[in-house]
């Protein structure tokens, strides 16, 4: 098998699960309690809050853990939205933004607040001077992810975030697809909270963290216990914390060799498949991108399609059409960047991960190319484009 769906989940990795296990069977204890048992567990949490802050250049106190990326955006969102609502009730967030974002934001329509979504451009990068002209007095919060997870556009975060600073406005980034594949400085780029999530990182499904910087008064999301300082109650899950801490530490330990590998081998993919695959197309800037993601749309054939024969070779990929989002529209990503319905259709995602190798990408682009084809030659459109062609010669 060759997996090249990183962007969905990755493998946890061997040292992760070496770290957790203990915390299933022999340091169980509740992370409240008063004894022994417990303190291991509460001295365990407090390390992976540590080296969390520490990659972030953040405070210990100021990492929340959550359930995962999804929990921590919603957090972000409706308790701002509840905390400054007599400030105002206008929100500015992308087009692109993931599903954990954009139906949070249509909650807070329903609600009562307005939200206004930027456009981006063809590359899927939002304009800041856009952004600067959507703030108005009643603006309480920006939210823009850090970098996409369909197409690997990395947004200029350092900016909007010195904006929303400048404006006095609290700027959130679900940097859930970034956190340990780049480097983020919370305090450089004026983030006032970061969203992030385990799994995307070879660390446990399950776990994620929200960044609060010190100062912001926003609530409880959960409400029970008084545990993580009062503001997300529930019994914490130590084993997936712990995984969690780990991952973070293998993570930027591996930064600087593990992408540039990765980017390597991006380049490799994206230089082949454009030269070697005739009308297909990059989704997103050549360089300006994740490591790891690679985003294609082929002319005259389905997504979907591509996705289940691949699938029959042993390659594991996704896609941003129907197949994925159980939706007939294809992705809101691809049409936000200007793809008309036709193209968007075709669409391939392929992220790769530290044991991707350039085999994997050889047999993969092979693979492409014999399918690419045979659906094409299944397809009236193309058939129809082909006498189209020949005439107009």
């Amino acid at each position: 098998m060759i997996y090249l769906d990183n962007a969905a989940t990755t493998k946890t990795h061997e040292d992760v699960v070496k770290e957790m296990l203990p915390y299933f069977t022999e340091n169980y204890g509740n992370a409240s309690s008063v004894y022994d048992l417990g303190s291991k567990s509460k001295l365990a949490i407090t390390k992976s809050r540590e080296t969390i802050a520490a990659a972030l250049n953040a405070k210990p106190e100021e990492i929340y853990f959550t359930a995962g990326g999804s929990e921590s955006d919603n957090w972000a969102l409706k308790a701002t939205a509840e905390a400054y609502k007599n400030k105002g009730k206008h929100i500015i967030t992308s087009k692109i933004e993931h599903h954990a974002i954009l139906h949070t934001c249509e909650y807070l329509e329903r609600e009562g607040y307005e939200i206004t979504y930027l456009d981006v451009d063809e590359r899927g990068l939002v304009d800041v001077e856009e952004l600067k002209q959507a703030i108005r007095p009643d603006t309480i919060l920006i939210s823009v992810m850090f970098a996409n997870n369909e197409i690997g556009t990395i947004e200029p975060i350092e900016e909007i975030g010195s904006i929303a600073k400048e404006y006095g406005i609290l700027f959130h980034t679900d940097a859930v697809q970034a956190f340990g594949q780049i480097p983020i400085n919370v305090e450089k780029m004026h983030i006032d909270m970061l969203s992030a999530s385990g799994h995307k990182l070879n660390g446990p499904k399950g776990i994620g963290f929200l960044y609060i910087r010190k100062g912001v008064k926003i609530g409880s999301f959960i409400h029970g216990g008084a545990q993580e300082r009062k503001r997300r109650a529930g019994t914490e899950n130590v084993p997936g914390i712990v995984g969690l801490g780990k991952a973070v530490e293998i993570a930027v330990a591996t930064m600087e060799e593990r992408t540039k590998k990765e980017s390597e081998l991006r380049d490799y993919l994206i230089e082949r498949v454009l030269k070697e695959v005739p009308y297909s197309r990059l989704n997103g800037p050549r360089k300006d991108r994740l490591p790891n993601n690679v985003s294609f749309c082929f002319q005259f054939i389905e997504g979907e399609s591509l996705l289940i024969m691949l699938d029959m070779k042993g390659i594991c990929a996704s896609s941003g059409s129907a197949c994925t989002s159980g939706s007939l529209d294809p992705s809101h990503v691809l049409l936000a960047i200007g793809l008309p319905h036709e193209i968007a259709h075709g669409s391939l995602r392929l992220t790769l991960g530290a044991d991707t190798t350039k085999e994997d990408m050889d047999t993969t682009i092979e693979a492409i190319k014999e399918i690419v084809q045979k659906l094409r030659d299944m397809s009236p459109l193309y058939e129809d484009f082909k006498k189209k062609s020949a005439v107009s010669e």
